[in-house]
């Protein structure tokens, strides 16, 4: 657990009092495959922050019409240096990984995937499926753990049944209920909340985390400020309470939090690592392991990052090119 006398930069508020320097990200559109391409809103990373404690990816989708969209469809591709948080509201995806697990992520389930040091999955929406509506969250590992091996776990939370609310919570600890998932992440938290119409809600957090909420289905109101339908509103630490207020026709909120990361990351594509050569090695071994490229001498006798896949499968994706300039971390 962070130590607070260890982090003097921290400042604190009086007990009980929210924070009110709230910043609201909006989301940018990312077309997500599909036979018509799924559209995606994705709130983090963004250019003025990249991080929300390690939560480093937020996309929310839907509600979508598979008819018209084509639905989920992201064939084998990499993932290195971080996890990957599968949450649905409607619909249900089929999940695959090089790791030899095998799953279906339905509605208020959480679906964990770790990467480690390497891992490929596909994710796509099984064939029953007529609307999909969810989120997609990553959050990065830290140095510590970050090359360890990969991992998935499947956890069910129960509600929290609250004054005007309920809440699940699939990570951390939250209104009395614990997550017993291990995230190889210190201080995270991840739920899920549903406000009633007009509804307002106390959440007590922790004053060395900071939060991102989102407004997954409608306008509300974060310590005060409106945040729309899709946005992120952003808490920094030093509160330890956060007001939420939902509209006439009530709210689904998905919180995040946690300590910041205080580490420099560098994404791109889907990898996570902390520098440019780091980068360029995981792309190499990739494009190498699948086929795309020939294999670089250089890399010969190390240990394969992204494991075997099952036959008969859709075809992988390939890497993009890197950029021609060099790549920088942030933090």
């Amino acid at each position: 657990m962070t130590n607070l006398d260890q982090r003097p930069e921290l400042e604190l508020l009086e007990p009980g009092q929210p924070c009110t320097e709230i910043e609201v990200l909006e989301p940018r559109l990312v077309p997500l495959g599909g036979v018509r391409a799924m559209t995606v809103y994705r709130t983090l990373p963004q250019r003025q922050r990249s991080l929300v404690g390690a939560w480093c990816f937020a996309d929310h989708y839907g509600p979508d019409d598979v008819g018209d969209t084509g639905g989920m469809f992201v064939p084998r591709h990499p993932h290195t240096g971080l996890a990957t948080v599968s949450w649905l509201f409607t619909g249900c995806i089929e999940h695959l990984d090089s790791g030899g697990n095998a799953a279906a992520v339905v509605p208020g389930e959480l679906n964990l995937m770790i990467a480690g040091r390497g891992v490929t999955h596909q994710e796509l929406s099984d064939h029953a499926t007529t609307t999909l509506h969810g989120v997609q969250l990553w959050y990065a590992l830290p140095e510590a753990t970050r090359f360890g091996e990969n991992e998935f776990v499947h956890y069910a939370p129960e509600p929290v049944e609250l004054p005007g609310a309920s809440a699940r919570v699939f990570i951390g600890s939250l209104f009395g209920s614990t997550s017993p998932v291990e995230t190889r992440t210190p201080e995270l938290l991840g739920a899920e909340l549903l406000l009633d119409p007009d509804a307002t809600l106390t959440v007590p957090v922790r004053r060395e985390f900071e939060h991102g909420v989102l407004a997954e289905d409608s306008e509300i109101s974060v310590n005060g400020t409106p945040t729309a339908h899709r946005e992120l509103a952003y808490a920094p630490t030093g509160a330890d309470t956060l007001t939420v207020t939902a509209g006439p026709a009530g709210a689904r909120i998905v919180l995040l939090g946690g300590v910041p990361l205080g580490e420099r990351i560098l994404m791109w594509w889907n990898f996570v690592g902390r520098n440019h050569e780091e980068i360029v090695e995981i792309r190499r071994r990739y494009q190498a392991e699948l086929g795309f490229e020939p294999a670089d001498p250089q890399d010969a006798g190390k240990r394969p990052l992204f494991g075997d896949f099952p036959d008969g499968q859709p075809d992988p994706l390939p890497a993009p090119p890197l950029p021609i300039t060099r790549l920088k971390p942030r933090e």
